[in-house]
């Protein structure tokens, strides 16, 4: 779709710091206080290697920490985004049974559109 229109995508990627105060020092231990530092080197690797596999056009990665929704919003606005794409996986409950609620509040929150994609683990199949 990018290259349609001579546009550079963006790939982001939001360590959540909930998540390192409650649980990671639980989930990694072995990891002590360098554990931020330790999820930055391995997100920005993930982060080079998915932008390789996209092919010939040219990508900006980019690494935030914070509420995953939040930074998600204000790197669209701070790089001027014209749409966000977001995964949903719906695992917070019935209530967000079909679209996550990071993902709901992207699209409640964003400057711009956002599109929203299933993870296929997650259709629906008829028995």
């Amino acid at each position: 779709m990018a290259s349609s229109y001579g546009a550079s995508p963006y790939l982001l990627h939001v360590i959540d710091a909930q998540w390192i105060a409650t649980s990671g020092s639980v989930a990694f231990p072995e990891y002590g206080s360098n554990i931020l530092e330790r999820l930055e080197k391995y997100a920005e690797k993930g982060l080079i290697k998915l932008a390789e596999t996209i092919g010939e056009i040219d990508v900006v990665t980019s690494l935030r920490v914070g509420s995953p929704h939040v930074q998600i919003v204000q790197h669209a606005r701070d790089e001027d985004i014209d749409l966000v794409v977001v995964a949903t996986h719906g695992r917070s409950g019935l209530k967000h049974a079909l679209i996550g609620s990071v993902a709901e509040k992207i699209v409640q929150m964003a400057p711009c559109p956002v599109l929203t994609v299933k993870h296929p683990e997650h259709e629906f199949v008829m028995p």
